[in-house]
């Protein structure tokens, strides 16, 4: 086994338990919408916070599911052409 697999894998193993993690760390839609019908406790800036923090959890997840492609992409293509 090269060094360059070594590595390879190692980064796309972090990139898949990171995205596993930023899922999970998404709260559900189910969730979202039991608080809507239970109404009107959270503040206006409460609402706000919150759906910043859920957006960015969003654009993370797009951001580390982009990058375990490519790397899944580019181990495959390593495998195939190098050896």
């Amino acid at each position: 086994m090269q060094w360059y697999e070594i590595v390879l894998g190692v980064v796309l193993i972090i990139t898949s338990l990171a995205l596993v993690a930023v899922v999970l760390l998404q709260e559900g839609r189910q969730q979202g919408l039991s608080g809507a019908i239970a109404g009107g406790a959270d503040t206006f800036l409460g609402k706000s916070k919150g759906k910043t923090v859920e957006q960015k959890l969003v654009k993370i997840t797009k951001i580390l599911a982009i990058v375990f492609f490519v790397l899944s992409l580019i181990a495959t293509l390593v495998v195939l052409f190098i050896k």
